[in-house]
């Protein structure tokens, strides 16, 4: 059974526990900004229909208040009218009663009257303001000409074919309530625009499609007809229009998400984005650091394996030339001279981890051929080496490490197979790479341990550390910047691992 010690396997589950923490954290998160954009929604939404309601009701009012004008206004006519009878009254010859008359003149102390006869020419006044300092005819004259602006004349025949006119204006009382309403009405929607929402609001008439008022909107989009166009759009995309009542007439409100709220709708992806930015960075840097640390580990024991390796392979070398001057042992000495020069070999391998290897174009093919024959020899007999590995294949590679990658190899495929069955080492040469497959016929790897059997205390076997692996990993990828990976796996039917080299 694969033995990970423990420490990478709760790694990824803790892995697994702290993405699944963070990602409910980001849908509490999410959750509860949405409520609240909900409730934001909700209480602009009500605003504006608040708003709608009060243009409504200030649409009753003014037509209530318009008709109250007029009854006012005719009322100061009927003034006029009887103004204009007691005048014709008194101008009569068989008139002998004039009291009644005059008291009906002298009661109009309100509406300002001009009497002109029939050439313009100013007979009489009445309830007319003359400053201190003011020329009467001046003044007299400016006021005829804003009577005859403002009503036409009432024409008076007598004596037969003579005539005078009766000039008249509203009341000095009636002129400032009826100004004093036209300025609260026409602020009555401005204030409730600023002040009764937030959002953007346009109040459009349906008939002519004019603006009748709008607030927190840009002036340049009101006066270009294509901006106007695509806003509106947009607030009816967004929100259907309210539609309202002015003064008798149909109207629409259109309104769209304040700023806030469309701040607060996109803020939680902002932070998000952040917050990812922020623990992409974190993990670069703190595995960079671990990286960095793995690899002051790895350096460290392999030099140290180098050097302790390097005092007994000195006194071995020695016991070898002492072995071959006895004629007894020099079989002996020949044999433990190849085994020397192998520990040399592992020496040296050691000795290279760390430090940046050197590169040089070597014959792959016969790099492969070495290290299937020497397993090949010592396996007895037990199991089938099949190489196809083409004549003459050049490769850019440091020859002590990539045939330690090529063994580490061979080894894991003998021990899946308990010594017993087929290993297959094929090279393909393609346009860019080369690759290389090691096969054997052994246990196999299940699909989930793939990238596993690459960490470091990873095996599957009683005995070992499970550094084989990942030091051939560390070799190709690292110094070889190429790739080695479980190409397949079946279990109970062998694995095959690939080993990727730029050409």
């Amino acid at each position: 059974m694969a033995r990970d010690y423990n420490i990478y396997s709760k790694k990824q589950r803790w892995k697994l526990l702290l993405f699944v923490i963070a990602l409910a954290i980001v849908g509490v998160s999410l959750a509860y900004t949405k409520s609240l954009v909900d409730k934001i929604a909700n209480e602009e939404k009500a605003k504006v229909k608040i708003w709608a309601d009060a243009v409504q009701k200030r649409s009753a009012l003014v037509h209530y208040t318009s008709g109250l004008f007029r009854k006012l206004q005719q009322g100061e006519r009927s003034k006029v009218e009887l103004y204009l009878e007691a005048t014709k009254y008194l101008a009569r010859p068989d008139v002998t009663e004039v009291s009644f008359a005059l008291n009906v003149l002298n009661e109009n102390t309100t509406v300002p009257v001009i009497l002109t006869n029939g050439k313009g020419v100013i007979t009489s006044y009445r309830n007319i303001d003359f400053g201190p300092a003011e020329d009467k005819d001046e003044v007299l004259r400016r006021e005829l000409k804003s009577m005859s602006d403002q009503y036409p004349p009432i024409e008076i025949v007598y004596y037969g074919s003579s005539k005078v006119y009766l000039y008249y204006k509203d009341s000095k009382l009636f002129s400032e309530l009826k100004t004093t309403f036209d300025d609260l009405q026409q602020s009555f929607i401005s204030d409730l625009i600023l002040n009764a929402a937030s959002s953007p609001i346009i109040l459009l008439d349906s008939a002519t499609g004019s603006v009748i008022e709008a607030g927190n909107i840009d002036s340049t989009t009101l006066t270009n007809t294509e901006l106007l166009g695509q806003r509106l759009q947009a607030m009816s995309d967004q929100h259907e229009p309210l539609a309202i009542e002015i003064n008798d007439r149909p109207a629409l409100v259109y309104y769209e998400d304040s700023f806030l709220l469309t701040q607060l709708k996109y803020y939680p992806l902002a932070q998000l984005g952040v917050i990812g930015l922020f623990m992409v960075i974190a993990y670069l840097l703190f595995s960079t650091a671990r990286k960095a640390e793995q690899n002051q580990v790895w350096v460290g024991m392999s030099k140290e394996t180098a050097h302790q390796l390097g005092t007994p392979l000195s006194s071995m070398i020695g016991w070898v030339e002492l072995l071959k001057v006895e004629p007894s042992t020099e079989q002996i000495a020949v044999e433990l001279e190849k085994d020397v020069a192998r520990l040399q070999v592992v020496t040296e391998r050691f000795s290279k981890i760390g430090s940046q290897p050197r590169l040089e174009l070597n014959n792959l093919s016969e790099l492969l051929r070495k290290s299937v024959d020497y397993f090949e020899s010592r396996s007895r007999g037990n199991v089938d080496f099949i190489a196809k590995i083409p004549n003459d294949v050049m490769a850019v590679i440091n020859e002590p490490l990539f045939e330690w990658v090529i063994e580490n190899l061979i080894k894991n495929a003998l021990d899946a197979m308990d010594g017993k069955g087929q290993i297959v080492v094929e090279v393909d040469v393609q346009e860019t790479r080369i690759l290389i497959d090691v096969s054997d016929t052994g246990k196999g790897i299940a699909q989930s341990k793939f990238k596993s059997v690459f960490q470091p205390g990873y095996t599957s076997k009683k005995r070992g550390w499970g550094l084989g692996l990942s030091l051939s990993k560390r070799i190709v990828k690292d110094y070889h910047r190429g790739k080695i990976y479980v190409l397949k796996s079946e279990p109970n039917s062998g694995t095959t691992f690939r080993i990727s080299l730029k050409r």
